[in-house]
């Protein structure tokens, strides 16, 4: 499922008018990796976890979380996708979305 929506935002974002570049992060200790971070050049990141599960929580979006504490204002939005329904907050600046929201 992870390298499905990759391939779907990277395509994406060869047909987006502004300059975004894609990155997938695993630090040094391999204690933190996301999925794929978007880097807006000039406004900041935004970290995208993809998931399989049809529920997600702030479990989900630890990683993220850890970035924002790391990026600080440069992190603009941490979006766990996941197989539900329903957007909604998993904390401050992280939400959780469908899947099918990369469409819309």
């Amino acid at each position: 499922m992870e390298t499905f929506v990759v391939a779907q935002i990277r395509g994406e974002l060869a047909s987006a008018s502004a300059n975004i570049r894609a990155y997938h992060l695993r630090d040094a200790n391999g204690r933190h990796e996301i999925d794929l971070l978007l880097e807006y050049p000039g406004r900041g990141i935004v970290g995208l976890e993809v998931k399989t599960a049809a529920t997600a929580d702030a479990k989900d979006a630890k990683h993220l979380a850890w970035l924002r504490d790391e990026l600080g204002d440069s992190f603009l939005r941490g979006v766990v996708l996941y197989t539900g329904p329903r957007p909604r907050e998993l904390g401050e600046k992280l939400i959780a979305a469908p899947i099918a929201a990369i469409w819309q």
